[in-house]
């Protein structure tokens, strides 16, 4: 007969038994709540380190509040189909009326920025060059900022640049890549007519004065990458040209006038540039007496200055101009 502290023990001993089953069980089956990850998943990275005019910078991996001060990226992103939110309205003809609507935040001047309005909205990024890149410093306090100024001397080569850091940024590396690819060819198209076209000079009018610019300088890239013969080469590199005089627009004597109206660009009340150029002086020149002078568009050319889808428009209309599709 067994005794009653045998049935005890062993009743005691099937129960710590269940329960360390039990809590085996529990321990190594995942509920249906929080899943097992997979062996060798790993998380997709929610930022990027891009490399600017300053410096580095780590910015989140396709912002949703961008905020830009400059006018050649808001071209490409709005050519890679990306919306801002906010940009300065205090100067955007054209095309760029667009944004001058209450849909996007105004964020001050191509110059100055309203910083409590940049902070109140609160961005995921910031976006400077050239007119605004000495408020990086400040605007870095408020979110991630990049300068994505052009370089003059080799102006094609930093538009692709800027643009594929926005390819970066926004995940449409591929995007970009066939843009480039696009413009590559656009360009190769546009050279093989420069090479027929003869020599060139690029002015600028503005207040009724003339400067002009030389390969180099910042409008160089028609000479620099469109391939079309300066008239001279000794013009002043400089932002704003080299100021000159009516006789020498006529000993350069050039087969064409690339023609740059600031005035307009800006929208300032004046002579349009046709009317500054039509004198005894210029009309003795090659350009003027076979009507070759290419009037550029004043926004894309002064405004803009920059970006895939401004360059690319560029191209093609310096292509149609001197004798291309």
């Amino acid at each position: 007969m067994t005794s009653p502290w045998r049935r005890t023990t062993a009743a005691a001993t099937a129960t710590v038994l269940l329960a360390a089953l039990t809590a085996c069980a529990t321990a190594e089956a995942p509920t249906e709540q929080t899943p097992a990850p997979e062996s060798g998943a790993t998380l997709a990275p929610s930022e990027v380190t891009v490399t600017h005019a300053q410096g580095e910078t780590t910015v989140p991996l396709t912002p949703q509040v961008v905020l830009t001060f400059d006018l050649a990226s808001l071209d490409t992103l709005a050519t890679l189909g990306v919306d801002v939110a906010g940009v300065p309205k205090s100067n955007l003809p054209g095309a760029l009326a667009a944004y001058d609507t209450d849909e996007y935040l105004d964020i001050g001047t191509l110059f100055e920025p309203d910083y409590e309005a940049v902070n109140a909205a609160e961005p995921d990024l910031i976006i400077v060059a050239g007119r605004s890149a000495e408020a990086l410093p400040e605007l870095t306090k408020i979110a991630p900022t990049i300068d994505l100024s052009n370089d003059w001397a080799d102006f094609r080569g930093s538009i692709e640049t800027n643009a594929e850091v926005l390819g970066q940024i926004f995940d449409l590396e591929e995007d970009v890549a066939a843009l480039v690819d696009q413009l590559d060819t656009d360009i190769r198209a546009a050279r093989e007519v420069t090479a027929e076209a003869g020599t060139g000079l690029i002015v600028m009018t503005a207040g009724g004065e003339v400067t002009a610019y030389g390969p180099g300088s910042r409008f160089g890239f028609v000479h620099d990458e469109l391939g079309l013969t300066p008239a001279v080469e000794d013009v002043e590199e400089a932002t704003h040209g080299e100021a000159v005089s009516f006789e020498f627009l006529a000993e350069t004597n050039p087969d064409w006038f690339v023609v740059v109206d600031r005035d307009a660009a800006i929208g300032e009340s004046g002579a349009a540039a046709a009317q500054v150029l039509d004198n005894e002086l210029v009309a003795q020149t090659t350009a003027w007496q076979d009507d070759q002078l290419y009037y550029a568009d004043p926004v894309d050319w002064y405004i803009i200055n920059g970006g895939l889808g401004t360059l690319s428009r560029i191209v093609a209309s310096v292509t149609d101009a001197l004798g291309g599709r």
